[in-house]
């Protein structure tokens, strides 16, 4: 068995959480996936998985592992798409929908530099916090901040959103100030309905593999995370929002974050770039073999990294 594809099969288990999710996404079988692990495991001398028969979590091992192996993954790939396409520019039209505040602020600035930077594409793109059916709708690819329900969606990783738990000053004054997770039932919380659990807030400790979820509540419901956000601002209670979302309002003190639960911070959600199992015909298209309309994705990616914070 090829290292490479082991390593690769590892990465996978761990983005899908399961043998069967990764065996899927790289076409084989379960069996198949459990095999390529195991190897890699018994080549290099430790265990990275913890399995039952219901759940896969990294080890400790497991988990340095893989954030060391994932960019390194993704460079070679990268490397290889810009090899094959090294005389093709990326051409044509790219229809995409992305969450309206993420992609105001994180993704529209990026997006504004690959249009500078390809002037053949002609970018449709659609802000909107409702989750579009991709197929039906006609659309190339979706950004999404968590993991699709949709299982017969390709994905690739395009970052990492913070979640944090933030207060007006003065509710903190007012109010006992959470010191853990559990603290939160004491509160009134300001509750984002587009989260998937929304009374849920995860949480997951310095090193820890599992999830926390606390149970919420609340009389504020928004289903926009810059509203709650506001009330947050008004001293109505604690806010769950994305760190991009809170920063400025947090280098202006209008709302700090609650230092007492901050080192077990919420769970690290993952901004997912998701294709339509079918080949779409669309600017992403031309030239680039295997999964087309995921080379835009790393080259917008690209363009947000060089974007200061």
């Amino acid at each position: 068995m090829d290292s490479l594809e082991c390593d690769r099969m590892f990465v996978a288990v761990m983005e899908a959480e399961s043998f069967v999710g990764a065996s899927q996404k790289l076409g084989t079988s379960a069996t198949q996936a459990s095999k390529l692990v195991s190897r890699l495991e018994n080549d290099l001398g430790v265990r990275l998985l913890n399995r039952t028969t219901r759940t896969v979590s990294p080890t400790e091992a497991g988990q340095a592992y893989y954030e060391r192996l994932r960019p390194l993954l993704e460079e070679l790939e990268t490397l290889d798409l810009d090899i094959r396409n090294i005389s093709q520019e990326p051409r044509g039209r790219l229809r995409m929908t992305a969450p309206l505040t993420f992609g105001v602020l994180e993704l529209a600035p990026a997006l504004n530099a690959f249009a500078i930077r390809f002037p053949d594409i002609e970018l449709d793109v659609s802000f909107s916090d409702r989750v579009a059916n991709l197929v039906e709708e006609g659309f190339d690819l979706a950004v999404r901040v968590g993991r699709p329900r949709d299982s017969s969606l390709m994905m690739r990783k395009l970052l990492e959103v913070r979640i944090v738990v933030v207060a007006s000053p003065a509710y903190l004054e007012s109010h006992p100030e959470p010191m853990a997770p559990a603290d939160l039932s004491d509160h009134a919380c300001i509750i984002d309905t587009n989260f998937r659990e929304p009374n849920k807030w995860p949480f997951r400790g310095e090193g820890q593999s599992e999830t926390m979820f606390v149970p919420v509540s609340g009389r504020i419901r928004y289903s926009n995370g810059e509203a709650c956000l506001a009330a947050a601002e008004a001293g109505l209670g604690l806010a769950c929002v994305p760190e991009f979302l809170a920063k400025d309002s947090m280098r202006e003190g209008r709302v700090v974050a609650a230092s007492g639960i901050r080192d077990k911070s919420l769970r690290r959600s993952r901004a997912l770039s998701t294709q339509a199992p079918s080949h779409r015909k669309g600017a992403a298209a031309r030239g680039v073999p295997g999964e087309p309309l995921f080379r835009p994705i790393k080259l917008i990616a690209a363009e947000m990294d060089a974007i200061p914070s």
